[in-house]
């Protein structure tokens, strides 16, 4: 019984140790949003850059990507092998209760790249202004 309850607190130690792993690269930019929204003064016309260091966790998305911000309120991330073509996707719409997107932006980004997005406060809400 003692090695019974050994094991699963290893397996519940383990499991639990990387977060990330259960989620997928949309969700995990939405968390960013989250956090950089909390950073972000209250005071109108203030910003705030969010530096997102690639949708990589562990083996996933390693390659180049694409990232839609759509003005509906979805975050879209399409993962590239290094041909272009699509191997995985992944959305989300976590984010669109802390931040607004006036307008749907998409940009393609290279292997590894930080994605750079900058919040300003406008009417006191927290709007996307500027994706990089």
């Amino acid at each position: 019984m003692k090695k019974l309850i050994n094991s699963l607190g290893f397996f519940i130690a383990v499991s639990g140790a990387g977060c990330d792993s259960f989620t997928d690269p949309a969700t995990r930019l939405a968390y960013a949003i989250e956090g950089g929204v909390g950073n972000l003064k209250h005071q109108p016309g203030a910003q705030y850059h969010i530096e997102h260091h690639s949708p990589t966790a562990g083996d996933e998305c390693t390659g180049p990507y694409k990232v839609q911000l759509d003005k509906v309120g979805a975050i879209i991330i399409w993962c590239l092998d290094a041909t272009g073509s699509v191997e995985t996707s992944h959305s989300t719409s976590y984010h669109a209760r802390f931040v607004s997107t006036p307008e749907t932006i998409l940009l393609e980004k290279p292997a590894g790249s930080t994605l750079t997005i900058t919040l300003e406060r406008r009417d006191g809400l927290a709007v996307i202004t500027r994706v990089e």
